[in-house]
């Protein structure tokens, strides 16, 4: 693995907000930037020369301008351009494996309706094998935002997620919050109704379970403040309500090959497409 950020770049708003948020990441981490264009193969081969030419040109152009600008306002970044032809979701994913960290761009639909992550997106960060952020193109929040805010599931609570959370708290100088949620099994009935002690107290006790798995990372990065929460609903929904006020939202997706293909759970798809924070997704195996 190369120490390297990558930013993949189309010129779309969404990927111009990637190339920033990545320049950011790159130095706070002081490795090189790597801007990709995957030039898509022609759905139709009889598409005339010189239009291929011309889009050639406009890409090569985009990368130069954008790479030198990079330079300029981010004094020793070290900004490379990498050009691939294939198919863009195999191609960023290959390049994904090879990198600390891979941002992508992803559009927003309208104030407040949240991330719409295109295919190409959703592959990458569906079969990476390292870190993958999804970045929106315009943040509509009116308060600024800060911390970084995790989602973990106690009882699978894996060290890549630990571990990626309070080094890039270290990194950025940000508060962490860790945030559990889960539901009263069905059982339980009206007994949840008639007595809430019954979601206070199991709350606390997931709370103090979240913090005993924290305790070791606190000792490694005494510097990062670190709270830990257990809430009662569905997680995806806490996750999203959550991320309003978070700078960067951290999720896990479990990387076990599937016949199928990468899949992405439920909580994770649900903060990919409505958290309005960038969103990092860590893959984590699999035992």
């Amino acid at each position: 693995m190369t120490a390297q950020v990558i930013a993949g770049l189309d010129g779309s708003d969404e990927s111009l907000a990637a190339v920033e948020w990545a320049a950011k990441e790159a130095r706070v981490r002081q490795v090189p930037l790597a801007l990709m264009n995957v030039e898509e193969l022609p759905a139709n081969p009889e598409i005339p020369l010189a239009q291929l030419s011309e889009a050639a040109e406009r890409t090569a152009e985009l990368l130069r301008t954008t790479s030198e600008r990079l330079r300029a306002e981010h004094a020793g970044l070290e900004v490379s351009v990498v050009r691939a032809r294939g198919r863009a979701a195999e191609e960023l994913t290959a390049a994904a494996h090879t990198a600390d960290v891979t941002v992508l761009g992803s559009r927003g639909l309208a104030r407040m309706a949240g991330f719409l992550a295109g295919s190409v997106s959703l592959a990458v960060v569906g079969a990476a094998l390292n870190p993958v952020v999804l970045v929106r193109a315009q943040d509509e929040r009116i308060a600024p935002p800060g911390g970084l805010l995790v989602g973990v599931d106690v009882d699978r609570a894996p060290d890549e997620l630990f571990a990626f959370a309070f080094a890039e708290a270290a990194r950025r100088n940000l508060d962490l919050r860790f945030l559990h949620s889960w539901t009263l099994p069905a059982s339980y009935g009206y007994a949840a109704l008639m007595d809430p002690a019954l979601g206070v107290d199991q709350s606390e006790h997931l709370a103090r379970t979240l913090r005993d798995l924290m305790e070791p990372w606190r000792r490694r990065y005494p510097e990062v403040e670190a709270t830990a929460k257990a809430v009662v609903g569905s997680p995806a929904l806490q996750m999203v309500e959550a991320s309003r006020d978070a700078e960067l939202v951290v999720v896990g997706r479990r990387s076990r090959r599937l016949p199928l293909g990468p899949h992405l759970g439920h909580v994770a798809q649900a903060v990919i497409h409505h958290s309005p924070a960038p969103v990092v997704v860590v893959p984590v195996p699999v035992p």
